[in-house]
């Protein structure tokens, strides 16, 4: 059973705790309770007095002791604003199991320039600062049902408040990302059996709900996304993310009657969410889409982030638009009916993600451990932070395209018809690692790619046509085509030139 108590706030000092529970207070009526003004009020001095008088083991005695009164006494419509380091209390935990955890994640460059000028008697020195924010992250990781980007404006956030709230009726362990943008923000909910469950990011009585889905889909999950006002399915695959199917999907829904009070769902893989998301965009100028990926690779990178379109003969995905969704449902029980070549082909965003992630996810994937719930969700909030930081591809987002610049010339080569999307990016990003001189990690990734049934040669490719497809690439804003290339897991430029000589190479050893 999902939680039923209090929404409460966690996070680091400066991540806006405070405000987020006033501006609550004000748009939708809740009570708030802030630890730190009850520790205070019991101790009869200010936190920095505590400190200053009892030293830092004394207050924390007196935080768990006033938190865990206070979390007992907490309910549903209530707010409660946690200190940052409350959670270091393995009781605090313990208690918050009761409750709708909700973590202001803010970096800690952000969180020191909120903090320093304060009285907190732990923002003194940068260094301590930083050490103690990274030992806690795991913490507020590990206790949260929702993770907010402090970069959330105040806006929205009664939208935010009613997506935390769906959690409630939601299957028991889903969570909660928020996706923050330059020009949108919507919720991602993460969880087994969200599809068939009452979230939902629009309101369903004030719009209408069509959908798109492939016919391979639409047989096993169309039924779980509840009561429709029209269907259309297309056939599946890449070669159906043309501007002769958008155009059939846009007179289907004029026939209809669709209008822009109503939205699209795109139900299914990465090539319908591209698709759906792109006939949405442009549809009578702009209709709200919700994504609901039924793919690996979709559920880990493609349903986020806003980019729509089809592709042309020349080039992949080289028409299209920006347009984010309303919102996201991921339900990882329909991964149970893809085929084992759809989820090995999905695998490849998985190392794609980890190698640009480095860290824990990069430990989880190099030791071959399954790909879990959790990783879906580290990988889609992975992406997103990205996108939260480059909405346009200006600059940080384009790591995103690491494996994907020769991927994508090897699916135009081929007609869009000899490799799937991942199988495709998996030789990209071999050939990505030979331009980085990672001889080590390339056999390292080639034996994981190929314990998941993924290809690592192109046989019977041509190398050079190859490289003359990888001059269309849609990144290419001069005479140089730029190239992801990776120093170390996590560790990963975008922007890179390399020689057509180099490149040759390495496709050379790609298509042996």
């Amino acid at each position: 059973m999902s939680p039923q108590g209090a929404i409460v706030l966690v996070g680091y000092m400066g991540a806006g705790k405070t405000t987020a529970a006033a501006q609550l207070a004000v748009e939708r009526g809740l009570r708030v309770s802030d630890l730190d003004q009850l520790i205070e009020a019991r101790g009869g001095m200010t936190i920095a007095e505590i400190f200053a008088r009892d030293g830092e083991p004394a207050f924390r005695a007196l935080e768990e002791e006033v938190a865990c009164e206070l979390l007992a006494r907490a309910r549903a419509g209530e707010v409660v604003s946690l200190g940052g380091g409350a959670v270091q209390s393995q009781r605090v935990r313990a208690a918050l199991a009761e409750h709708l955890v909700v973590w202001l994640d803010v970096d800690p460059a952000l969180a020191w320039r909120r903090a320093a000028d304060s009285e907190r008697p732990l923002a003194r020195d940068r260094a301590a600062f930083d050490a103690r924010h990274a030992a806690r992250t795991q913490l507020y990781q590990s206790v949260a049902d929702a993770v907010v980007p402090a970069a959330a404006r105040t806006a929205t956030v009664g939208r935010l408040h009613d997506a935390v709230e769906q959690l409630r009726r939601a299957p028991a362990g889903t969570r909660l990302l928020w996706a923050v943008s330059g020009s949108a923000e919507y919720p991602v909910w993460i969880g087994r059996g969200v599809l068939a469950a009452a979230l939902w990011p629009l309101a369903r009585s004030a719009a209408r709900r069509f959908c798109v889905t492939d016919e391979h889909v639409a047989p096993l999950w169309l039924e779980a996304a509840g009561e429709l006002d029209g269907v259309i399915v297309i056939a599946a695959g890449e070669p159906s993310k043309t501007l002769d199917t958008a155009q059939s999907v846009w007179s289907e829904l004029a026939r209809r009657g669709m209008t822009r009070a109503d939205h699209l769902i795109a139900l299914g893989g990465g090539v319908v969410g591209d698709l759906a998301g792109f006939c949405a965009a442009t549809y009578q100028r702009g209709v709200a889409v919700v994504q609901v990926p039924t793919t690996l690779a979709a559920q880990v990178d493609s349903a986020y982030g806003g980019k729509t379109g089809v592709d042309l003969p020349e080039a992949k995905n080289y028409v299209g638009v920006y347009h984010h969704p309303a919102g996201v449902l991921v339900d990882p029980v329909t991964l149970e009916t893809l085929p084992a070549a759809e989820l090995s082909a999905g695998y490849a965003e998985v190392i794609k993600t980890a190698l640009i992630t480095g860290g824990t996810l990069w430990d989880r994937i190099a030791a071959d451990l399954p790909i879990d719930d959790g990783v879906i969700f580290d990988c889609a909030r992975c992406k997103l932070s990205i996108v939260a930081e480059d909405e346009r591809d200006e600059g940080r987002r384009q790591v995103l395209n690491l494996g994907h610049t020769v991927g994508h010339a090897i699916e135009t080569v081929t007609d869009y018809r000899r490799y799937r999307h991942g199988e495709a990016v998996a030789l990209g990003l071999l050939a990505a690692l030979s331009l980085s001189g990672q001889d080590e990690l390339r056999a390292q990734v080639g034996e994981l790619l190929s314990a998941h049934g993924l290809p690592t040669r192109a046989q019977g490719l041509d190398p050079a046509a190859v490289a003359q497809a990888t001059e269309r690439d849609k990144k290419r804003l001069g005479a140089a085509v730029p190239f992801v290339l990776v120093d170390a897991p996590g560790d990963v430029r975008p922007g890179a030139e390399v020689t057509r000589g180099q490149l040759e190479a390495a496709l050379a050893e790609l298509c042996a």
